[in-house]
């Protein structure tokens, strides 16, 4: 395999135990910063060459081999490493579900761990199998989602089973305490809400509901809530093509179009047209 491969999905029945959001393989890694985490599990694995990965403020070295899945909402940032080979090749896989914390409390896997793989090129071989089936595929996205929910569960299974842990990382016990008002954030992140809105739904004053955050993300509320609008936005501005930027704005949260395009461009370093160009090359 030596070309990107990406796949997305919006599940439509997201009352499925798993379902799979995103699939696919980079055959040159870049770096990517995640202060508010991802809203599902991610696994991350290195197929070819060498990454570096920090999460919680712990940088982990990612060879041939190895792996780390990473739960919901914690803080990560990874790059190629650029002391050891300017290559990077990667596959990942994201996912969630309704039975998901269940599933994951049951095999005793509910936290971020980095690990090597015991059989070489197991979880390549499975993600590489799954890539193919969803480009061969010819059913109806409900059957497609049904077949792709068992291929998540064997896949964790796969996992649990073939996985050498190297470091177990624990979740914040901050992150605890503000995880209802993050779960209801990605929900309403659209809504015309601010720090007060935020407070009053964590039942937290300002004052120290900004603490947890500062401690949980690097982040104030507010950071975190325009990070949640800005990740929508570039997933909008690339599968909903004929979307104007002022309809994104209004569909991500924004007042105005300007302030959008102002506030991507602070945070991306490019504009939102520029993004959009970039990415459909």
């Amino acid at each position: 395999m030596n070309k990107k491969v990406r796949y997305t999905f919006s599940p439509i029945e997201k009352s499925l135990p798993l379902y799979m959001t995103s699939i696919g393989y980079n055959p040159q890694e870049l770096q990517f910063n995640r202060p508010e985490g991802l809203p599902y599990y991610q696994w991350l694995h290195t197929a070819r060459g060498e990454g570096l990965i920090q999460i919680n403020q712990e940088q982990f070295i990612l060879k041939q081999g190895d792996g780390v899945l990473i739960t919901p909402y914690t803080s990560h940032n990874y790059q190629p490493n650029p002391q050891e080979s300017k290559e990077w090749s990667t596959m990942y896989l994201t996912f969630s579900g309704l039975a998901i914390e269940q599933i994951m409390d049951a095999l005793e896997m509910n936290y971020t761990f980095v690990y090597h793989e015991s059989e070489k090129k197991l979880f390549y071989q499975m993600i590489s199998e799954i890539l193919n089936f969803i480009q061969d595929s010819k059913s109806e996205i409900s059957t497609i989602n049904l077949d792709l929910s068992a291929k998540i569960y064997s896949f964790i299974i796969a996992l649990n089973k073939h996985a050498i842990m190297k470091n177990r990382i624990s979740r914040m016990q901050t992150y605890e305490k503000i995880k209802p008002v993050v779960e209801w954030l990605e929900e309403a992140f659209h809504k015309n809400i601010g720090l007060l809105e935020i407070s009053n739904q964590a039942q937290l004053s300002p004052q120290y509901l900004n603490k947890l955050f500062h401690e949980t993300f690097n982040l104030s509320p507010y950071s975190f809530l325009v990070q949640l609008r800005i990740r929508e936005a570039k997933r909008i501005l690339l599968t909903e093509k004929d979307m104007t930027l002022k309809e994104i704005a209004r569909m991500v949260g924004f007042n105005s179009v300007s302030h959008f395009a102002a506030t991507f461009k602070q945070r991306e370093g490019m504009t939102p047209t520029q993004y959009r160009q970039l990415h459909q090359k």
